[in-house]
């Protein structure tokens, strides 16, 4: 696939262009799209850059991390704190995603989302109150391995980085993630699968598919 070099912002500006009059596949009110990668390549980056710039299209829309969603740590780390499986499989809560976040966009739903669940840090739930994304509002969606669920996405953007540059990028204590992401491009290909592809392993200057 040819890629063009581009920058952050005019990337940000061309997503929002194209979603400026998006129109859910499934005749509802809120188009969901979803921004794909490993943390390395910072995904929830580029989804804040394009709210920004819907922002000040007229469009409104919310942002939320799937690292917000992540399972409690009796069972994410029943395996032990460096199971990759694990964090492939079991680390985040993809039933409370498809009920308190894609649920509420189906059509006729209530746009009431929750935009995150539990606190890794302290271990609890988070108490945020829901958010109603009002009709036409757009879902930006951002995380890893999204596109291995099936999530109901109006259009997908997944970030690459190669296998040197994803080492390089993540820090030496998550590098026991790595064969997760290794597995992911090997069974859910998102470079080949994703509506936009995004190359960012040089973070100064990524390229993208157009």
């Amino acid at each position: 696939m040819r890629l063009e070099a581009i920058t952050w912002d005019r990337l940000a500006e061309r997503l929002a262009d194209r979603l400026a009059d998006a129109v859910p596949a499934d005749g509802g009110a809120w188009p969901r799209v979803g921004f794909d990668g490993a943390p390395a390549a910072q995904p929830g980056d580029l989804a804040t850059r394009v709210g920004e710039a819907l922002r000040v299209r007229g469009r409104p829309s919310l942002v939320i991390g799937a690292e917000g969603f992540l399972r409690p740590a009796s069972l994410r780390l029943e395996h032990g704190r460096r199971d990759a499986e694990s964090y492939y499989s079991g680390w985040f809560d993809t039933g409370a995603l498809w009920r308190e976040v894609f649920g509420p966009l189906d059509p006729g739903g209530s746009g009431r989302i929750l935009p995150d669940l539990w606190d890794p840090v302290t271990d609890r739930a988070t108490r945020s109150p829901y958010v109603r994304l009002p009709p036409g509002g757009i879902l930006l969606l951002h995380g890893p391995l999204l596109l291995r669920h099936w999530f109901p996405f109006d259009l997908s953007v997944h970030l690459l980085l190669s296998p040197g540059a994803l080492r390089r990028r993540t820090p030496e204590a998550d590098h026991w993630t790595l064969p997760a992401f290794e597995r992911y491009a090997a069974e859910a290909d998102p470079a080949g699968t994703a509506d936009v592809l995004v190359r960012a392993d040089d973070p100064r200057h990524p390229a993208w598919s157009g």
